[in-house]
């Protein structure tokens, strides 16, 4: 685990393994890796959003509750996208196959669950007004 963490911070390691693939290939590899830290930024700030901004009287935690989700999630996403990027450039280095990618389901299905659930809590605000 920590060789996997270490080469985040030294990617000549990962350089110096196996054959040098097509550019072409690395730099979608890095267009991912971009996209995925796009995404965080996106869930970080509306997490800060969330914080500074939602007001529910009736339930004042659900403010709180919705930025540390939110912050919680793009800082997974972040050191999520830098790991898969090192995998995916080793794994094409090496001639193996690309590694399996669940995160984008897992973070998918939690904004899903996340939004019902702050569909809910609007719906019954609002008719308890």
């Amino acid at each position: 685990m920590f060789r996997e963490i270490r080469q985040w911070f030294d990617p000549h390691e990962v350089r110096e393994t196996g054959d040098t693939p097509d550019y072409r290939f690395s730099l979608a590899n890095e267009r991912t890796f971009l996209a995925w830290l796009r995404t965080a930024l996106a869930l970080v700030g509306g997490g800060l959003a969330a914080a500074q901004f939602v007001t529910t009287p009736a339930a004042p935690y659900v403010r709180t509750v919705v930025a540390v989700v939110l912050l919680l999630l793009g800082g997974g996403c972040a050191l999520r996208a830098v790991d898969h990027w090192i995998r995916c450039e080793r794994a094409m280095r090496t001639g193996k196959d690309l590694p399996p990618q669940r995160f984008p389901a897992v973070l998918a299905l939690s904004l899903g669950v996340g939004a019902a659930c702050l569909i809910v809590l609007v719906v019954v605000g609002g008719l308890s007004r």
